[in-house]
């Protein structure tokens, strides 16, 4: 049976992206560069690694094209307080792009798409 190892997001520029998500997610941070690795701010290539907590590893990939259409695969965030987690990611500077009756989708600085689910119970499920 096969589990997650990395989500992969292709971007335009990996260090800030990177960082981006940083902030957003709860736990995870930019793993650590060691004296013989690129310099953070101009590497192609940034592993963000989960906490202590678990889950999958996301990787940023600088890419020469821009995103052009809808993202195929996405990530659903959950809050305990949605309306203040709204408030807290377009104030990083995520777009809302529109609601349904339970989620708000939203893009990131790059316009990739994610959601936020608005139903409490979900976190704690």
């Amino acid at each position: 049976m096969a589990r997650i190892m990395d989500i992969v997001f292709d971007c335009e520029y990996a260090p800030a992206l990177a960082r981006w998500w940083v902030q957003v997610l709860e736990g995870y941070s930019v793993a650590p560069y060691g004296p013989d690795d690129p310099d953070p701010d101009e590497d192609p290539t940034v592993l963000v690694v989960p906490g202590p907590g678990g889950g999958p590893r996301l990787w940023f990939t600088q890419v020469p094209e821009r995103k052009t259409v809808k993202n195929r695969v996405h990530l659903d965030l959950n809050a305990e307080d949605p309306v203040a987690e709204l408030a807290r990611l377009t104030g990083l500077g995520a777009r809302v792009l529109w609601e349904t009756d339970g989620l708000t989708v939203l893009a990131d600085p790059e316009g990739n798409e994610f959601c936020l689910d608005k139903d409490q119970a979900s976190v704690t499920a």
